[in-house]
């Protein structure tokens, strides 16, 4: 195999993201570099800029361009990021359980605490549930949940937030995007299963209204609950839920858990931040430690299927941002030149 991952001879694979004249490519060093710099700008510790730049990086490796370095300018422009924060502590714990006050740290940070918490307890009690409160922003429920399941762990992660999305028949927003994510060791790699129960992230609402594209129908509405193309229009108002009734079922659940995390601990509102994460040894129910075997062979048994006419490939939730993150850490990141420039300009 060649450094390139193809075989001597291999016609060169195409490139995932197309140049163009408003569009600027970085190495994984360079984008790491632009954002860690913004970020200590902006106010946070070289530790903590850290880690919060490894998972934007991160995240545009595997295809999120906007849950990547334009998160930075979301960040900057949130007040509680210019409010007052403490360190991240815990509040409650028990050999099962802890309750995090994240101190108002950007969830980045204060997510990536208390996956670091869960891991440990997990790892010496078999399972245990980590919640964390007064703190905002965490990116991909999936980065944290590959982390564990790259430990060992089967993950279930929920985030819920602030008022972004209308439920059945309402007229202004009354739950948050409320992602949920579900992670699985394999012999052959962590499965991560991450979706948000709206029809957009707001994250990916904002970068459509930097860059002026208009949103798909049917996506969202302005401030008088009327459809809407303009991200601009959408911010004012909301987004609906995936799904029609079944999303908005599964969006309550995650803002019902995201209590059980604290979220009403910050400011004494129901319709607040939260993050909660469950963490289990497969171990604790089979003993014999074959549940990442069983994973790969159910991972096997399922890309096997016969496929329908013109069908090349059946594809497993996290399969594709994972084959990507490997080809663009080789290809690098492309990045509107407006993007970089504004993240310059902080």
């Amino acid at each position: 195999m060649s450094s390139s991952g193809l075989a001597a001879g291999s016609p060169p694979r195409p490139k995932l993201d197309v140049d163009a004249p408003d569009t600027l490519r970085l190495t994984q060093a360079e984008a790491t570099a632009l954002g860690s710099a913004a970020l200590i700008r902006i106010g946070y510790s070289a530790d903590d800029s850290q880690i919060i730049v490894d998972q934007l990086v991160d995240n545009a490796l595997c295809g999120y361009s906007f849950a990547g370095l334009p998160r930075i300018l979301t960040i900057a422009a949130d007040a509680k990021t210019r409010g007052p924060r403490t360190s991240v502590r815990v509040v409650h714990e028990t050999g099962l359980s802890a309750v995090l006050d994240g101190g108002n740290n950007v969830g980045y940070v204060s997510v990536y605490r208390a996956t670091e918490i869960a891991a440990r307890k997990a790892g010496a009690s078999g399972l245990c549930s980590v919640g964390v409160y007064n703190s905002y922003y965490s990116g991909r429920n999936a980065y944290y949940a590959e982390k564990l399941a790259r430990e060992g762990f089967v993950v279930f992660h929920i985030a819920c937030g602030e008022p972004r999305v209308l439920p059945i028949g309402g007229a202004k927003p009354a739950l948050g995007t409320n992602p949920i994510c579900f992670a699985f060791p394999s012999k052959d790699g962590p499965v991560v299963v991450d979706m948000g129960t709206s029809t957009m992230m707001v994250g990916d609402l904002r970068y459509h209204a930097r860059l002026g594209k208009p949103l798909e129908p049917g996506v969202a509405v302005d401030a008088h609950g009327r459809p809407t193309q303009d991200a601009n229009a959408a911010l004012e108002g909301g987004v609906l839920p995936f799904g029609g009734h079944k999303g908005f079922g599964l969006s309550f659940a995650v803002q019902a858990l995201g209590l059980l995390a604290g979220a009403h601990l910050a400011r004494g509102q129901v319709q607040d931040f939260g993050f909660l994460l469950w963490v289990v040894k497969p171990e604790i129910m089979l003993p014999a430690g074959d549940f990442a075997a069983q994973m790969a062979e159910l991972v096997h048994k399922i890309k096997a299927t016969p496929r329908q006419p013109g069908c090349s490939e059946i594809r497993i939730p996290s399969e594709r941002a994972q084959r990507e993150r490997e080809q663009r850490r080789i290809e690098g990141i492309v990045l509107e030149r407006r993007i970089i420039e504004a993240i310059q300009a902080i």
